[in-house]
């Protein structure tokens, strides 16, 4: 292999990668992706069939056994996307208008939706800067008389140390909510995520460890949540032929036939999917623990990550450079890294949390007498601040082959060196 001048692409050096010529594998299209012949088959038997509703089909049914026997759980549900299941998770737990649900503040929007859409208010705790998972130690701080759940959301792949949520959880007699949307296959002290909380919640959609473009999953081992949850996401018909009538209000999130076909298939192909993605995420990792100056990603040693993003700080002091300049010299080099995830601050900066805007001109469901006016100020959580600022970010898939890593992990060295030797 040709020796790289120690010259930066950003300094008019030849950069590590040529990314128009080798572009990286993306979730984004096959190039990361595994789609093939098995999909394919299933789908056709649905279009053979006629039958395109789970209702009379067959194809959502064998999905959600599957599933549940995959992470271990009694009940498995199909729904149409993450923030349905999540959604339904939440409706699952018939609270009232006001009551107020523990999450991070670092987090896709679809878990916040899901709180407020059935009129509860979000309540927000800071991370550990080191995973940008939330910390657990600050949960306690922020419940109140109103607080009924927490969402706990295992981020990028890594679980939350879910001991300590369920010890506070059961001091204060809250349900427990995971939101494995990330984490499909990741595990806490041996132990499937999914099967730890009262009722947890998956997603499929396009990046996820398996995909259907969209979709998603609601997994417990509470034979009562998982009636209530299927009520929910079938506008609360009850399919049991007992025709006890429509009683509460619910959605319609429910999966069809061709997303399932997709769904079992990819369910099938779990375990080899999340096998290569361990293999390439470790091997960099043991090797990003090697360069001087590069801080690898934390992972717990209770913790089994399934690696739906990879993470990596650096030692300002010892490179003598800022985030923004070694981010710089990462891209122009050809590296895929990027900072801030999901807007690059606390979830509850954005315009709609922070002004109380969810419906129409008013501030419902805050206000009282329904709720409370929480305040979310982004300065309320320095660090989720300084992890959106100072963590760099790579999506990762079953595409990033040995060979992807030793040019990722070379520019990483090239570029560390560089800043060290100033």
């Amino acid at each position: 292999m040709r020796r790289l001048s120690e010259k930066l692409a950003l300094h008019g050096g030849e950069p590590t990668r040529d990314t128009q010529a080798h572009p990286w594998p993306t979730v984004g299209d096959i190039s990361g992706r595994d789609f093939g012949e098995e999909e394919i088959e299933l789908l056709s038997e649905v279009i053979k069939s006629g039958t395109l509703s789970r209702h009379g089909g067959t194809m959502v049914q064998q999905f959600e056994h599957e599933y549940a026997e995959f992470v271990g759980v009694e009940h498995c549900l199909a729904v149409t996307s993450g923030t349905a299941a999540l959604h339904t998770a939440v409706g699952a737990l018939q609270l009232e208008v006001g009551d107020e649900i523990i999450t991070t503040t670092i987090t896709d929007m679809g878990t916040v939706i899901a709180i407020l859409a059935q009129n509860h208010l979000p309540v927000f705790v800071d991370v550990d800067r080191r995973t940008m998972l939330m910390d657990t130690a600050k949960i306690e701080a922020a419940i109140t008389d109103r607080t009924r759940a927490i969402i706990v959301v295992h981020l990028f792949g890594q679980p939350v140390p879910m001991d300590e949520v369920m010890g506070i959880a059961d001091r204060h007699g809250l349900y427990v909510i995971e939101d494995c949307a990330q984490s499909h296959g990741g595990k806490w002290a041996g132990r499937m995520v999914g099967t730890i909380g009262h009722i947890n919640c998956f997603s499929l959609q396009q990046s996820k460890q398996i995909t259907t473009g969209d979709g998603g999953i609601v997994v417990t081992n509470d034979e009562h949540l998982a009636g209530r949850a299927r009520l929910f996401h079938d506008k609360f018909y009850d399919r049991s032929g007992q025709d006890r009538g429509i009683d509460r209000l619910g959605m319609n999130y429910r999966m069809n036939e061709l997303t399932g076909a997709v769904a079992l298939a990819q369910t099938r192909k779990l375990p080899a999917i999340l096998q290569r993605r361990r293999h390439t995420a470790e091997l960099l990792v043991r090797k990003l623990a090697q360069i001087s100056g590069i801080i690898p990603p934390y992972v717990h040693p209770e913790a089994t990550h399934s690696w739906w993003k990879l993470s990596f700080q650096i030692d300002h002091e010892l490179l003598g450079c800022s985030t923004e300049q070694f981010l710089e010299a990462l891209r122009a080099e050809g590296l895929p890294f990027f900072t801030g995830y999901a807007g690059g601050l606390p979830i509850c900066a954005c315009p709609a949390l922070a002004e109380h805007r969810a419906y129409g001109s008013g501030q419902f469901p805050w206000e009282p007498p329904y709720g409370r006016m929480i305040e979310y100020r982004a300065e309320n959580y320095p660090e989720t601040l300084w992890a959106q600022q100072n963590t760099f970010i790579a999506s990762w898939n079953e595409g990033f082959s040995e060979a992807d890593v030793a040019d990722l992990s070379r520019g990483l060295a090239k570029v560390a060196a560089y800043y060290r030797a100033r």
